[in-house]
């Protein structure tokens, strides 16, 4: 039985809702670069799947490509960074955030309409409910940043700002390329949104009904007559704004959050961190 793991050269840890499935696609699309499609989440949920299951998935990698994956989830599970370390501890790691509160009301939507959660925001949203769950914990960029800064020269982690997609998209893929080693002709990065939520959706009763189909219909949902009958029943999707009072509380809640990731990676400076520079961190702070 196969228990060494195979080399790996970088790993994008997060965070959820900032641009990392945009920036997998491009970087998947240029020649030379290998990365399983869907997130393995191998060292936060499965990693008793063992190394045979997760080595299983690079078979297309060819010998000289650089290899890499995307995980979301490996920024936010506690267990993970340990675990990454102890199995790449010279891995490049790339961390992507947003303003978290507009990556917290994103995160909310997207369940919504998955149909995973309710209408009631504040339920999911006022830090006095849920401070703890998922939408407004894995916000806390610098809590959790703090685990793998324990374990890893600041070198090997790259800081971008989801802002500068919009922005600069081609300059944000140059700095990944520069980081992961990439020095091959980049392919020009997405312009369109990976993840429309602004598209026609499914309803939720029927989408619930589906969800055991998921495995099957979701490679060829863009196919037909799959694509057909999807179209004929989906609908425009409505999503509850986000108050004012509660978007003041949420930032409030991240006060303390930004001050210490303004700590950790002072060179990592996005306007909402309420401090002027660069999006890019400097990767020689200590």
């Amino acid at each position: 039985m196969t228990t060494t793991p195979r080399p790996i050269d970088f790993l994008i840890i997060g965070a959820a809702k900032c641009a990392t499935t945009w920036e997998q696609h491009s970087l998947s699309a240029s020649p030379g670069i290998f990365m399983p499609a869907p997130e393995l989440h191998f060292f936060s949920r499965v990693y008793d799947n063992g190394f045979d299951w997760f080595n299983a998935q690079f078979d297309g990698a060819q010998s000289d490509d650089i290899v890499g994956e995307k995980s979301n989830s490996y920024l936010t599970q506690p267990e993970a960074a340990e675990r990454i370390h102890a199995t790449y501890p010279d891995v490049k790691m790339i961390v992507q955030m947003r303003d978290p509160v507009q990556r917290a009301y994103s995160d909310y939507c997207m369940l919504l309409r998955r149909g995973e959660v309710n209408e009631d925001i504040r339920r999911h949203l006022d830090p006095q409910k849920a401070a703890t769950e998922r939408f407004l914990n894995d916000g806390l960029y610098g809590h959790h940043l703090k685990r793998f800064y324990a374990l890893f020269p600041h070198k090997q982690i790259l800081l971008l700002a989801f802002e500068d997609v919009a922005t600069h998209p081609d300059r944000q893929l140059q700095w990944v390329a520069d980081h992961i080693g990439y020095t091959g002709q980049l392919t020009p990065p997405v312009r369109e949104k990976v993840k429309d939520k602004h598209a026609a959706a499914v309803p939720g009763p029927l989408r619930r009904v589906l969800a055991p189909l998921r495995p099957l219909l979701d490679p060829i949902r863009t196919r037909p007559p799959v694509s057909t009958l999807r179209n004929l029943v989906a609908k425009p999707f409505t999503y509850p704004s986000l108050p004012d009072d509660l978007k003041q509380e949420i930032e409030a809640f991240y006060l303390a959050d930004k001050a210490e990731l303004s700590r950790l990676a002072p060179g990592f400076l996005p306007h909402w961190t309420h401090s002027r520079g660069t999006s890019k961190t400097n990767e020689s702070a200590s």
